[in-house]
């Protein structure tokens, strides 16, 4: 047979039971109800036996009807108490328990131990820190774990599969006071104080997150809105709704009844602070949106999934909590540490069915790991079972002790007041630093302004000046030119292998100059530079000749050879003329001979 999907409302006079039957026979169905008892039975489907959290009575108003389109029974049950609240509509695991299991005890227990073990008849909780003297015991072969310390030896099977999941190694061989004390060095050697720093100074990122509103801050101001109402529990059905696939979830789970201690109460109460602390922080960080770290925030963060531990006090587990968001995740700021304290106190204020809603999250989280689904068999599907039958006044009890707990970073145990402190003074000679930079190159600015201002004005006097030295600098600079054009002819003709010139042989390398004593011969070194030659040869005929201007009435040159007397050739224009009729002293020709040297005839001159 098939259990159907069902759900629960309720107004002042009667209870609403909606059961989704598709594809049933409509024709064949069967309805029974009495008291706190319902059963309903069409075929395929079987609803063996709903316990209901009130009486119901018949009396005729009772009314059943079914959409064919939806293929639902809408049942409607008279309340035997008109306006009388039934609690408890949404916790489906525990209506679908039978009656007997609800209040299920062992088969032989100690008479004197059941009124302790009695969650009922048990005094208020004292959540501070029990004081209990130290006595020494032998520790068992295999430590518990798990929701209630109900578990152990599973790690021991698994270690090799599951090693990932949990940071502490051999938890079965492991107490728990060396578990905290490994998670506490664990936890001093992951801090990094230059990540915390980046994120406590740039912290664009973090106001944003802050900034985001998860689905409970809308809830409590709806539930606050109703605070009129004589039921808290009332308010808070009206403010959190589960979604189908919530309400699958918990068809799904096998009803159970937990046994524990005192002790066992307080571990699983703190635990569900630990997780829900992590997972509030994981649904801040991400914004609502799931992904594959998802899995890994939650687990990390709580102590409790990550080591197994098992707190005394409420200020332990925030205390945990903060010094593992400041070493793990992305982001490492107190700011996300106080924030996920007051959303986790919201989601207690809103009662049971929001504590539910947020563990079946963490639960169909977990199941999408591949590794994680052992924390849902070891810790969230007890957890999932068990809120459903907590009373109200325990979690406002818990609520209102956490709302108490004060935390700061001092009690971190990190020096983050000192990072920090350090940190802003660094930052401040910084400053200071770059202020008296600032000032230097503005003074540098400033000189370079008044040397370029200076300049300017003694650029325009030597431009005055420079201007009536111009035209002597012109005329200057042609004669240079010529001197250098002359120099420059002698350099080009210097490797000529013959030189025709007056009084030079043809083919020889000699000189044939002719003067008062007759011809005589001047030799030529070919091989010194075109300026060492005119040298020498100055020295070495300066004894034999006498270069002087051409004389009145002379036309042509006086020293020609006796080789161009016999073979005259036409003597080339080497001479410029002035107006009267003298020529120069010496003047370049254009032809491949560099000089013209004129030899008087006169024995006096």
């Amino acid at each position: 047979m098939i259990t159907p999907a069902f759900e629960l409302t309720q107004d002042p006079d009667f209870l609403t039971i909606k059961i989704k039957v598709p594809y049933a026979r409509a024709s064949e169905f069967d309805i029974y109800f009495e008291g706190e008892d319902f059963r309903f039975y069409a075929k395929p489907y079987f609803l063996r036996q709903l316990t209901l959290p009130g009486r119901t009575v018949e009396d005729g108003r009772e009314k059943a009807s079914y959409n064919t389109d939806e293929g639902t029974f809408t049942i409607q049950l008279p309340k035997e108490v008109p306006g009388q609240y039934f609690e408890g509509l949404d916790m489906l695991t525990s209506l679908l328990a039978p009656k007997k299991a609800r209040s299920a005890k062992p088969l032989v227990e100690e008479m004197a131990a059941s009124a302790e073990l009695s969650e009922e008849n048990e005094e208020e909780f004292d959540w501070e820190m029990e004081q209990i003297p130290y006595e020494e015991s032998l520790a068992p072969l295999q430590h518990p774990y798990g929701f209630g310390n109900l578990r152990s030896g599973v790690f021991q099977r698994l270690q090799d599969e599951l090693g990932d999941v949990i940071d502490i190694k051999d938890p079965d061989q492991t107490p728990a006071e060396e578990r905290r004390r490994k998670r506490l060095a664990a936890e001093a050697a992951k801090f990094e104080p230059d990540h915390y720093l980046a994120d406590f100074f740039e912290d664009e990122a973090i106001k944003h997150l802050l900034k985001y509103k998860p689905w409970w801050i809308d809830a409590h101001k709806k539930m606050t809105a109703l605070q009129g109402e004589s039921h808290q529990e009332h308010g808070s059905r009206a403010c959190v709704v589960f979604s189908e696939e919530e309400r699958e979830q918990m068809r799904k789970f096998t009803n159970k009844s937990y046994l524990l201690d005192k002790k066992s109460r307080r571990h699983v109460y703190l635990g569900l602070i630990d997780i829900l602390l992590a997972y509030c922080y994981e649904i801040r960080v991400n914004e609502g949106d799931k992904n594959v770290e998802s899995s890994w925030n939650i687990r990390k963060l709580s102590a409790t999934l990550c080591w197994l531990e098992s707190f005394s006090s409420t200020h332990e587990v925030l205390v945990s909590f903060g010094r593992r968001v400041l070493c793990y995740p992305l982001y490492r700021h107190f700011g996300l540490v106080t924030r996920a304290f007051s959303d986790t106190v919201l989601i207690l204020q809103l009662g049971k069915a929001a504590v539910l809603k947020c563990l079946l999250d963490i639960h169909k989280i977990f199941m999408e790991s591949d590794l994680a689904y052992i924390l849902n068999d070891l810790f969230i599907t007890d957890y999932c079972i068990w809120i459903q039958k907590v009373k109200s006044k325990k979690l406002a009890a818990l609520c209102e002790s956490l709302q108490k707990t004060t935390l700061s970073k001092s009690h971190m145990g990190l020096e983050l007041e000192e990072l920090e402190a350090a940190a802003e003074l660094v930052q401040e000679e910084e400053k200071a630093l770059k202020a008296a930079g600032t000032v230097s190159k503005q003074q540098l600015l400033c000189s370079e302004s008044e040397t370029s201002d200076s300049e300017e004005s003694s650029s325009t006097s030597s431009s005055e000046t420079e201007g009536s030295d111009s035209d002597e600098q012109e005329s200057s600079t042609s004669e240079d030119g010529e001197i250098n054009s002359f120099q420059s002819t002698l350099q080009e003709e210097s490797t000529a292998p013959l030189l025709d010139c007056n009084g030079l042989r043809q083919g020889t390398d000699t000189w044939a100059v002719e003067g008062s004593g007759g011809e005589s011969e001047v030799p030529l070194q070919s091989t010194a530079p075109p300026g060492k030659l005119v040298e020498e040869l100055e020295m070495q005929i300066h004894s034999a000749m006498r270069l002087f201007e051409q004389p009145e009435g002379l036309a042509t040159a006086g020293c020609v050879s006796q080789e161009q007397e016999e073979n005259p050739v036409p003597e080339p224009d080497r001479f410029s003329e002035d107006a009267a009729g003298k020529g120069n002293f010496l003047e370049v020709s254009p032809k491949p001979n560099p000089l013209l040297f004129l030899c008087s005839t006169n024995e006096d001159e």
